[in-house]
């Protein structure tokens, strides 16, 4: 399904995907709502969830945590149905947009993985930075979810 990676023009301005996976054989791929190009997730594709990924038009990762590969929504219900796969100038980053309809994507059950902001400016008086939510209300109880599923985050 993947062509080698013989130089550096053919990967850059070739017609056949060559992706370039990392020395653990992932690549990192941002996942976004095709609808309003909201950031829903990043994580990670091994050969096997790419392949999967376009074969079945179901987004499916490796959980770096959990050491496995999984299609997203297996436990959930809200699969991610992909609309469009693209891949940066080298091959080594992906970009994934997805109809996840009225669901979401984060395990703790807020619709995007993205749901804090980050002040910006001085932080002088501080010792932490107080983020602020973006997202207040979540799309479904993780605990009631993830109840037979270990925590999919290792600290």
């Amino acid at each position: 399904m993947f062509k080698k990676r013989n130089n550096i023009q053919e990967v850059e301005e070739g017609k056949f995907l060559a992706p370039k996976f990392d020395e653990n054989g992932l690549i990192p791929v941002v996942t976004t709502d095709y609808q309003n190009g909201g950031i829903l997730m990043h994580g990670y594709m091994n050969r096997e969830a790419l392949q999967k990924t376009i074969e079945t038009k179901e987004a499916h990762y490796w959980s770096r945590s959990r050491e496995k590969l999984w299609r997203k929504g297996e436990v959930s219900g809200f699969v991610q149905k992909v609309k469009e796969i693209r891949i940066d100038d080298d091959q080594d980053s992906i970009w994934i947009s997805v109809d996840i309809g009225n669901g979401a994507s984060c395990h703790v059950g807020y619709r995007s993985c993205f749901y804090r902001s980050i002040p910006l400016g001085e932080n002088k008086n501080k010792k932490e930075l107080e983020m602020e939510f973006k997202e207040n209300k979540k799309i479904f109880d993780p605990k009631k979810i993830y109840k037979k599923e270990p925590n999919p985050t290792k600290l």
